[in-house]
């Protein structure tokens, strides 16, 4: 039997309501939510995770200078609401003038920079996610800064960000 997750009908309104909590807002950690809209969530990561996530935005913000660079950058999924490491859109993205907390269509590049307790299901799970939601790229940091790059298959490079460096 095939099951087939469905995205959270009140996914942003349940995102808002977070976004309001107090409680939550002190939170210094990341703050995702699943297909139920139950709270997941993390410690901040490590001093390498948060250098890499820099320099990754710093790389995309000097090569695609028209676009937008976020990090952290909330977007709805079939499993709720997910932040991405770094997020590339490209200039005249209708969200990028208005004032959304969340993202409903997937930015043009995702990046995830990966952690020690990743697994590999898990980064297959969010790279399928965010393909379904209409993302151009997904990109992985490895442990060791290596680069890989999805069109959705495996590519040397970005398709569009050639410039990119294949490691960090």
């Amino acid at each position: 039997m095939q099951i087939t997750i469905e995205p959270q009908p009140n996914a942003i309104a349940r995102w808002k309501e977070l976004q309001a909590d107090p409680e939550l807002t002190r939170w210094s950690g990341k703050i995702e939510t699943d297909r139920l809209g139950r709270i997941l969530m993390s410690p901040p990561p490590s001093l390498i995770h948060g250098s890499r996530q820099f320099k990754i935005a710093r790389q995309l913000a000097a090569l695609l200078p028209t676009g937008e660079v976020i990090t952290e950058c909330p977007l709805v999924t079939a499993d709720g609401v997910k932040a991405i490491d770094v997020a590339w859109l490209a200039q005249g993205r209708a969200e990028l003038s208005k004032d959304d907390l969340v993202l409903q269509t997937g930015p043009e590049i995702c990046v995830e920079v990966l952690s020690p307790s990743n697994s590999p299901a898990e980064m297959d799970e969010k790279r399928a996610l965010y393909f379904e939601v209409g993302a151009q790229e997904v990109w992985f940091c490895g442990l060791d800064g290596t680069m890989s790059f999805y069109t959705p298959e495996l590519c040397d490079r970005s398709a569009v960000c050639p410039q990119f460096p294949g490691k960090l």
